[in-house]
């Protein structure tokens, strides 16, 4: 079939699967060196007991059939191996056949950390990579031209991803519809980045400007994917750059990076190639036939799964980042429906002591990612997801977000647990582990220009309440 591939897109192909590639690889080296304190046997939610009351067909993965510690980080890091070598190239130097195999295995892999990652892994951003992850089984190698429908697949996804998250901010908080809501999102965000003390103290104005150009980049320029060239590439053009703001404001782990690998199937690989000076590129040969059925089986695997995500999208209460399969497969996107006007933060701190009193020294533990320290810059992580770090956030907005994970937390402080400590930047007891633990609430705010010339601090913080009374360890835990 002559339609059913297109050579001008070999360029936006090649460089969409090396990246998408790359973003896996983060994702899996991510698995390999947080898992034990998260999900390994002895981890705050471990993968042993929730195997045990779900079933299968409910979160369906390898370790249904089988987990250790040692399977799972063989496992991961396994996943990051074959990252790594489909990154640099190993898909474009085999058959068909096996180039579908490394993504389908890329796949299955990451679905099955996904699924018994629990509340780890509840985050939009590990459906959208295994949605992506899916479709780039089908996109073929270096021996195919590009399937125009698989491109038109993971338009798609972007359409859903951009529109949804527009849609959720119009129904949502009424700072979206005013044009203030980045008054607040800068200060408040999950994880702010070394740039977002600046973008917070931008004029208000450049704020409203901020915000009304995102609901243009959601909620118009996706429709014009769908459009003739060049006018698709350059609406994935206006993405990738709103994208690229978004990292440089935040921390948003993968989720900005893999919309911008993704909307390069939007972009003419022929004129970009042309653009940069690229030789030229030789139509390669027709595909065999088990491979136009796999890819018009898929496609239209992709046009039934999309019911529910349209029909979410044109709800009343519409759902964000939500998946209605057990293989996150054409899910629902979103985010920041609503923003936070104020920033608290749970700080976390120990004591030596044997008694606790008014007169008791407390040490503050300190976290890679989140705000603890004064005049310490946020740092850069994302792609890398610290997820530690994000719940710890979630926990300021409510307690009930913390309630499964936050008391074998503090638990493991106690008790030293190396593979907790390894998730932490600083701790206040190397020697030993503290007699006493507890955390409070502080609201945290960025410093004004004035405050930071003074006293070089970013941030300031005022005490709110406690979060957890001092607690030690009893017989049966803390």
């Amino acid at each position: 079939m002559e339609w059913f591939t297109v050579s001008g897109y070999w360029l936006s192909r090649l460089v969409l699967q090396r990246a998408l590639a790359g973003i896996y690889l983060v994702a899996f080296l991510a698995a390999a060196l947080q898992f034990r304190a998260l999900i390994g046997e002895r981890g705050m939610l471990p993968v042993p007991r929730l195997v045990r009351h779900v079933p299968f067909r409910r979160a369906p993965g390898v370790f249904h059939l089988h987990y250790s510690d040692r399977f799972f980080a063989v496992w991961a890091w396994a996943g990051a191996a074959l990252s790594a070598a489909v990154a640099a190239g190993a898909a474009d130097a085999v058959p068909l056949w096996a180039a579908m195999a490394m993504w389908a295995a890329l796949w299955v892999m990451y679905l099955s950390i996904v699924n018994v990652g629990q509340t780890w892994y509840g985050f939009g951003w590990e459906s959208l990579l295994l949605e992506a992850g899916f479709l780039a089984v089908f996109l073929g190698n270096a021996r195919t031209d590009p399937p125009v429908l698989v491109l038109w697949l993971m338009r798609w996804l972007v359409f859903r991803v951009e529109f949804g998250a527009g849609l959720i901010k119009m129904r949502g908080d009424p700072c979206w519809r005013d044009l203030t809501c980045l008054y607040y999102h800068h200060e408040t965000q999950p994880m702010p980045g070394p740039l977002s003390w600046y973008f917070h103290r931008l004029p208000r104005p450049l704020h409203r400007v901020e915000t009304a150009a995102n609901h243009v980049a959601q909620l118009v320029v996706p429709v014009a994917l769908f459009t003739p060239q060049p006018v698709a590439s350059i609406a994935a053009a206006v993405i990738i750059c709103t994208q690229l703001w978004l990292v440089a404001s935040g921390n948003f782990s993968w989720l900005n990076w893999l919309t911008i690998v993704m909307a390069l199937s939007a972009v003419d690989g022929a004129a970009a190639a042309e653009l940069l000076g690229l030789p030229a590129h030789s139509p390669a040969p027709p595909p065999p036939g088990w491979y136009e059925v796999l890819v018009l089986a898929a496609t239209a695997l992709v046009a039934v799964l999309s019911w529910w995500p349209v029909r979410n999208m044109l709800s009343r209460q519409q759902r964000m980042n939500m998946s209605f399969n057990a293989f996150h497969l054409v899910n629902t996107y979103g985010a920041f429906g609503s923003i936070n006007r104020r920033r608290y933060e749970v700080v976390v701190e120990g004591t030596d002591e044997e008694r606790v009193g008014p007169d008791t020294v407390w040490k503050e533990y300190g976290f890679k990612g989140k705000p603890g320290d004064l005049g310490r810059l946020p740092r850069q992580y994302a792609p890398y997801h610290l997820r530690l770090d994000w719940m710890m956030w979630f926990a300021g907005i409510s307690p009930a977000y913390a309630e499964p994970w936050f008391g074998p937390f503090m638990e493991r402080l106690l008790t030293g647990d190396r593979a907790t400590l390894r998730l932490l930047r600083h701790n206040p007891f190397p020697g030993a582990p503290p007699t006493h633990v507890r955390a409070r609430l502080y609201l945290y705010r960025f410093t004004t220009w004035q405050e930071r010339r003074e006293s070089g601090a970013w941030w300031h913080r005022t005490l709110r309440g406690e979060f957890l009374p001092p607690v030690a360890l009893r017989r049966g835990g803390a």
